[in-house]
């Protein structure tokens, strides 16, 4: 430690140390978790852990981190400077760079992804690939991108500090052969379920994303998967492709490219605000594509949802939302009773379910719970009701309503149509003795009286408890699917949520517009089996592909490489 004396005061100067390790080259991810390893080491004031580019030793002269080791250091070199306390300080950071270097030798020894030094090489393992990630310096990054587009494969391009003109060059080049380019700085992407950079584990399903926002682009994703939604492909772009020099050539293509694939039903712009040019420009190819697009521009406030192919999202939320509710998939909303909806209409086949709802919405309300439970009746004041259709009111003579739920069937279709209605509430219980598939006894009365409601200009909910489990003979995964798609909001789902009560936005598929004018038992029975089977086809076809692109090798320099 060195001792500057001042005045009688002695004051501590911070040692710099600098390590240069030759021939050491390391992508810009172990680079970032390096720093992170030294920066939290004791003595560490601060730490720049870099490869030895011009650039970054410009860097590093105008932050002051400049030691005599630097003009000598190449590109292939790595370079770590830090202030440190005291020379301890500096010979333990240097133990931990070496210890650094050595798990990540020997991690390199025992992966089970081959390590190659060529692309040639790679190429000769890997076959058919169609997809690289390039992580190297800027400078250097556009040429590997050139030669990997000159063998036919699209490009992840990880690197930074790629200029403008070499951008332009890489995406017409790949526009003309019918490739890709995500970035450069491209941060986020997920191509067949595949994550590429930084992404999130999503389910599969059938929303492509385009994005030039690499957080963007996770936000759409996680909420899409909240919503039960799930992703086909995240195609990120790099910040500047919405620029007016770039011009949106990588977000045509995408968008172009998410058309048409099989896969996808519906698909998600997200950017910052674009050139005023390329938004017009992109917004008018995807108003001509076949699919629906949402176009979340962050920083504009839509004045209107939109219009023909394209709807306008306000936020990352929004536009997640409406996407899901566009491809067909399960979402809520919260639902807009007209000003004479108030009621609650609760019909229960279990009795102590019916209990409890009586006693949280007379608390709620700040209504009586009915003792004379007369007919069933729980709850009957100012229009809401709390009904136990297993009472021996309801079961003298017939099946108890949970062997046979046909029984509560005309009650929900006139508490559905009752004008009053805002809100109708339902237990299906499964298990051992219910039936054997309650919710295709329930399912087509709630789909035709939602389809109703909606034709009379009116907007309700109804909300289903559903008791059981994925061991139950029933399967509670069968059940609420079936439910959802009838318009059917699952209760388990809003828990933990203060909101309005919600449920899924009628749409071509699962609606209730699609059951109208058909019998509607056949109708939700049909519309379940054509998913169950689209998902299924899906499930195949992209596992097909992904076979294809989860074949893997590292490629690192040779010793002596640029």
């Amino acid at each position: 430690m060195a001792k500057r004396p001042t005045g009688g005061t002695e004051v501590f100067v911070a040692v710099l140390y600098s390590i240069i390790k030759p021939n050491n080259y390391q992508d810009s991810l172990r680079l970032m978790r390096l720093s992170n390893t030294l920066a939290t080491a004791d003595g560490v004031d601060r730490v720049s852990v870099m490869m030895g580019t011009q650039m970054n030793k410009d860097i590093l002269r105008d932050a002051g981190l400049a030691t005599g080791d630097l003009d000598g250091a190449t590109a292939a070199d790595l370079m770590i400077f830090a202030d440190v306390t005291d020379e301890d300080a500096g010979r333990a950071l240097v133990a931990a760079v070496d210890l650094f270097l050595s798990q990540q030798a020997q991690r390199s020894a025992t992966t089970k992804m081959p390590v190659v030094r060529s692309l040639e090489h790679a190429l000769t393992v890997l076959g058919d690939a169609n997809l690289a990630i390039v992580s190297v310096p800027g400078e250097y990054a556009a040429a590997e991108a050139r030669r990997l587009l000159d063998r036919g494969i699209s490009v992840f391009l990880f690197s930074d500090n790629v200029s403008v003109e070499d951008e332009i060059a890489l995406k017409e080049q790949a526009r003309d052969r019918g490739l890709l380019v995500m970035g450069p700085d491209c941060g986020t992407a997920s191509i067949c379920g595949i994550p590429l950079g930084f992404a999130n584990a999503v389910a599969d399903g059938n929303i492509g994303l385009v994005g030039a926002s690499g957080t963007g682009l996770q936000e759409v994703m996680v909420q899409v998967d909240r919503l039960r939604g799930g992703v086909s492909h995240a195609i990120g772009l790099g910040g500047r492709d919405l620029s007016a020099r770039v011009g949106g050539l990588a977000c045509t293509q995408a968008l172009r490219a998410l058309d048409a694939d099989p896969d996808t039903d519906a698909i998600v712009l997200i950017s910052k605000p674009p050139a005023p040019e390329v938004r017009a420009r992109v917004l008018d190819l995807a108003a001509g594509l076949s699919k629906p697009v949402v176009a979340a521009l962050l920083g504009e406030r839509p004045e209107r949802p939109g219009t023909g192919n394209v709807r306008y999202a306000g936020t990352l939320e929004d536009a997640a939302r409406v996407a899901v509710e566009l491809a067909g998939t399960h979402s809520r909303r919260v639902a807009a009773p007209g000003p004479g909806q108030h009621c609650i209409k609760a019909l229960y086949t279990g009795g102590t379910f019916a209990a409890e709802a009586a006693s949280l919405i007379a608390e709620s309300l700040g209504v009586d719970v009915s003792s004379a439970h007369d007919d069933g009746y729980l709850l009957r004041a100012d229009g809401h009701e709390v009904i136990d259709l297993g009472d021996d009111a309801y079961t003298r003579g017939r099946p108890h309503p949970m062997i046979d739920p046909s029984v509560r069937n005309d009650r929900v279709a006139a508490a559905i149509a009752d004008p009053q209605t805002a809100v109708v509430v339902l237990d299906v219980v499964l298990g051992y003795g219910s039936h054997p598939d309650p919710a295709s006894v329930l399912a087509p009365t709630v789909a035709k009286g939602l389809a109703g409601a909606h034709d009379a200009g009116r907007d309700l909910t109804v909300v289903a408890s559903v008791c059981g489990t994925e061991q139950d003979p029933q399967v509670l995964s069968v059940q609420t699917l079936a439910l959802e798609q009838a318009g059917v909001v699952d209760a388990q789902q809003l828990r933990g949520r203060a909101a309005r009560p919600e449920h899924p936005e009628p749409t071509a598929r699962t609606g209730p517009g699609h059951v109208r004018g058909r019998g509607a038992d056949s109708a939700v029975a049909v519309a379940a089996a054509a998913d169950h089977q689209r998902r299924a086809t899906r499930i195949r076809r992209r596992a097909h592909r992904a076979r294809r692109v989860s074949g893997a090798v590292r490629l690192e320099p040779g010793r002596g490489r640029r």
